[in-house]
């Protein structure tokens, strides 16, 4: 018999919530982006749940106009290395910019948190869209959104060299003979690019899972072909299945054309799950959550794909402005999602700001009625799981009591963790080293 295909599910770590007002709720803990005690509790709430991966979002970039998460909160790298501590199986992935950051940094940063977490690092390899980034930087302007995809496929292929610069046994520690390590499996990258010039060798041997995992959230059509070709998850937003059916269909197949293997590459969607027992408390639940943001608020949320546009200045119940050119060179799949949709229901600048801040998805009901949503979007291929958020105080563990036992029950999610590292739990190889096989130059110091 066929086993059921199973779902891959993250949890965001958001402290005070991805709204503008999710800190306004009663019940909310305005200090949750810097409060250890409070990541620490949803990352035990997540691994008693075996979900896969914890997912911690970033930005290099703010104004007075960025949500209160944004605001203020945790580098990704440093809380993921403190709850590698407080955890034991679930993944840890982090957000780092190409554009904002040199690969031989980047590359130690994470194999020391895929060592420290014992094989459970991810890298969400992101290239940064907001133009107000270079100034924190020291640079002049912006790289155009193509130049940014050839930089993050050259960054990409210096740091998984570096990781590659240990060969798994080359660590001897013979304390008889003195040997600490075997010269000839040390290797230098010696890499010349476009970009970057990195001689390597990194100073930090390969991890038990061999080289962290990538995520990457590709939906332009730079991001879908590095996704494709690079990621090992690909984190997405989608407003409908079949929206989310025909990204899956496209992606698949534009993996396949670059040699993999579809199976290996996870598509997971964005979700914000709000669930009551009836569904007069899923209503009551879902307003307590959209009244949370105002519509000032959620006219700063619509703005930031477009690089922060400030769409006060436009009637709001006139029709959606024509500002493509503001989202081209900034996040430029979301910017498009919005503006085809404004004109596909002529919709106003009112409609789209409230649909976007606030949207009534397939994960809004009873705990039978999401997990259904799960799973008909796992088995009709609109995703292969989910990355979970929440606006509510308190949802997560609603999430985590009500539906994931159902999943279970349904054979659609697992039940314990089937290995230690991230890999394992994913079910794909690690990758092998890729001088292990051949007679390549070295160096030792």
């Amino acid at each position: 018999m066929t086993r059921k295909r199973q779902l891959k599910l993250g949890f965001m770590l958001h402290g005070v919530g991805m709204g503008w007002g999710d800190w306004r709720h009663p019940d909310s803990e305005p200090t949750a982006s810097t409060s250890f005690a409070y990541y620490k509790q949803q990352a035990q709430i997540a691994e008693a749940a075996k979900f896969d991966f914890l997912f911690v979002a970033d930005s290099v970039f703010i104004t007075e106009k960025s949500s209160p998460h944004y605001l203020n909160r945790f580098e990704p790298l440093t809380i993921l290395s403190a709850l590698a501590g407080a955890t034991s199986h679930i993944g840890l992935v982090g957000t780092l910019t190409v554009s904002y950051s040199e690969p031989f940094n980047v590359a130690r940063q994470f194999a020391s948190l895929d060592h420290i977490s014992g094989g459970r690092a991810g890298w969400n390899v992101v290239t940064s869209w907001l133009e107000g980034s270079a100034a924190n930087y020291s640079k002049q302007s912006h790289l155009a959104h193509d130049v940014r995809y050839n930089l993050a496929g050259e960054y990409l292929d210096v740091v998984q060299g570096l990781w590659d610069s240990w060969e798994d046994d080359a660590l001897i520690h013979d304390k008889a003979s003195g040997v600490f390590f075997d010269p000839k499996k040390l290797h230098t990258l010696n890499h010349k690019g476009e970009f970057f010039h990195v001689k390597g060798p990194l100073n930090i041997a390969r991890s038990p899972q061999g080289q962290p995992v990538i995520f990457q959230a590709g939906a332009s059509e730079d991001g879908r072909n590095y996704a494709a070709q690079r990621a090992d998850a690909i984190f997405v937003h989608h407003d409908s299945l079949d929206e989310g059916k025909a990204y899956y269909r496209d992606l698949k197949q534009r993996a396949a054309g670059f040699g993999r293997d579809p199976d290996e590459l996870f598509i997971l969607p964005g979700i914000r799950p709000v669930i009551g027992s009836t569904e007069e408390e899923v209503e009551r639940k879902y307003q307590e959550f959209a009244n949370l943001t105002s519509i000032e608020n959620a006219l700063s949320m619509l703005g930031r794909p477009f690089n922060d546009y400030d769409f006060l200045q436009h009637d709001l119940d006139a029709p959606f402005p024509d500002i493509a050119a503001h989202g081209a060179n900034s996040n430029q799949s979301q910017s498009n999602r919005i503006l085809d949709a404004a004109r596909k229901n002529n919709l106003t600048l009112r409609q789209v700001a409230l649909r976007f801040a606030t949207p009534r998805t397939d994960f809004i009901g009873t705990p039978e009625q999401v997990a259904d949503a799960f799973e008909r979007w796992l088995v009709e291929r609109g995703s292969d799981g989910f990355v979970v958020n929440v606006s509510l105080p308190r949802e997560f563990e609603v999430v985590a009591e009500t539906v994931i036992p159902i999943l279970q029950k349904r054979g659609v999610f697992r039940e314990e963790y089937e290995s230690e590292t991230f890999r394992g739990n994913l079910g794909i190889p690690v990758p092998r080293n890729r001088y292990a096989a051949g007679d390549v130059s070295v160096a030792a110091e």
